[in-house]
């Protein structure tokens, strides 16, 4: 099948061609480095996660550049807020805590939460603050293309022209007539209340550290000129994917990209945008008090479990976040886990095909690169997943050893491909702590097998019901007890 993906701006699923034979340019939104992350962020980083392992699955070499917006309205204003005489710190905050150390702090709170749920690394991650030359470049050209303004009241501000671009609110069709300008904006010295900041001049109270040198008076950049700039100096000024959030459509994604094709760029061939997160059919909101963060969630369960949760939907539908929707993807992590685990304990730790095929799983294979060709939808590549891991476990049980081994080494590449693998498990003990653990277990399992050759049916209950509290599962099978640690 053709690798299809939705695109955006054209409203439709078209064939995926990319612009270099064998080669894929993806350009994903990462964070406003302003506070912790949220599951807003993860589930959208995961989503591109998925894309660029598939894309990789396919063949080919993949270049990722996501970005990280460490100077913004927000950063400066947590950051002036933290010197206030009557500041309360809440969990997290810092006193009297300068703008470029509080979004450097909160950059790496989110490398943790990446890593932990196993997003790999981009190819690169630039920063703003390292790109204000190429950002003024940018704006240069679009002023000289007509396209932009210095503002009318020599605040220091440069304008994007928005009707001089007749195709402003194309990408979320909408008409230009039909919007309204930010209600917080200040509309001095705009033709048009429409119309959005390229570079935001210094104003007096701002920290000095957060503005530049330009030629239009020492300011910073504006938040839309900053991924423009930074996309076209890694990827070029035509690249095949520009990815985010569905909330950065608008103005984000759409002030992207008329100020970069007004700057001549053809900028993306693809934009694909992940959906939200709800609470039981709500928008998570902090006032109502419905929210529930990636930290939270790894207090429930473990990495595996979050990553399984945040990436089982469609990237494009609404996930809805429920009270029980962390135990139901701990039972889905446990069936794939009970599986792998039983079938390595029969066949050792070798992943190798028995005729170096798909075997008797070539039709769950073909039904799993299908679903992911088919815009990345995960729900049926999931379903293709637990029907092998199904399948894999009635071969065990039937003594097939073939169709048993090829079903590990199937399950395992469809785990590789979804990143679950990836996330980051707490350390059960290794070297010596793993040894002393398998010592103390097969010690009890031993006993238990004596009590039950014995029929002293107490004493083998009593064993599993202690190390079960423990923590540890045990499963009987024609060939003896196997255990395995308790998933949160």
């Amino acid at each position: 099948m053709t690798l299809r993906f939705y695109d955006t701006a054209s409203a439709e699923v078209r064939d995926f061609v990319p612009l270099v034979s064998g080669k894929a340019s993806l350009y994903y939104c990462g964070a406003t480095v302003q506070g912790m992350p949220h599951v807003g962020h993860i589930r959208s980083a995961i989503a591109f996660d998925q894309l660029t392992r598939w894309l990789q699955y396919r063949g080919y070499r993949v270049t990722v550049v996501r970005n990280v917006t460490d100077i913004d309205d927000k950063i400066l204003t947590k950051s002036e807020a933290s010197f206030a005489p009557d500041f309360v710190p809440e969990p997290g905050d810092v006193r009297e805590e300068e703008w470029w150390a509080l979004a450097y702090r909160y950059e790496q709170e989110f490398l943790k939460a990446y890593d932990t749920l196993g997003v790999s690394r981009p190819t690169y991650e630039p920063r703003a603050t390292g790109h204000i030359p190429e950002m003024h470049a940018l704006i240069q050209q679009l002023i000289e293309r007509g396209h932009a303004y210095p503002a009318l009241d020599d605040s220091g501000d440069v304008y994007f022209d928005v009707r001089s671009w007749d195709r402003y609110g194309s990408l979320t069709r909408q008409n230009i007539d039909d919007m309204q300008g930010a209600p917080d904006a200040d509309p001095r010295g705009k033709k048009d209340p429409r119309d959005f900041a390229l570079w935001k001049g210094y104003k007096d109270g701002e920290p000095t550290t957060a503005s530049w040198v330009s030629p239009w008076g020492t300011g910073r950049p504006g938040w839309h000129l900053e991924c423009s700039a930074m996309v076209t100096k890694y990827l070029g000024t035509e690249f095949d994917i520009h990815g985010g959030g569905l909330d950065l459509r608008f103005p984000h994604h759409e002030n992207e990209m008329a100020q970069s094709q007004a700057a001549g760029h053809a900028f993306a061939n693809f934009w694909m945008h992940n959906g939200m997160v709800t609470y039981r059919g709500e928008k998570m909101s902090k006032s109502i008090g419905n929210t529930i963060s990636p930290a939270e969630m790894l207090e429930h369960a473990s990495p595996r479990v979050v990553r399984y949760y945040l990436g089982q939907a469609h990237y494009r539908s609404v996930l809805d976040y429920r009270p029980t929707s962390l135990q139901e993807a701990a039972a889905a992590v446990e069936r794939i886990d009970g599986f792998l685990n039983k079938a390595t304990e029969r066949f050792g730790s070798s992943f190798g095909f028995v005729a170096g095929t798909f075997g008797t799983y070539t039709e769950t294979m073909d039904a799993f690169t299908a679903a992911m060709d088919d815009d990345l939808n995960v729900p049926r590549a999931l379903a293709a997943l637990h029907d092998t891991v199904r399948a894999g476990n009635s071969a065990l049980a039937a003594g097939d050893d073939d169709a048993a081994r090829n079903a590990r080494h199937v399950v395992i590449l469809m785990t590789q491909v979804l990143g679950l693998n990836a996330a980051t498990e707490p350390a059960a003990g290794n070297g010596k702590e793993r040894q002393a653990l398998e010592v103390l277990v097969e010690a009890q399992l031993a006993a238990r097998a004596q009590a039950r050759a014995s029929k002293d049916w107490a004493a083998s209950d009593a064993i599993r019901d202690t190390l079960k509290a423990a923590g540890v599962v045990v499963e009987d099978g024609p060939d003896g007890a196997t255990w395995s640690l308790q998933r949160d």
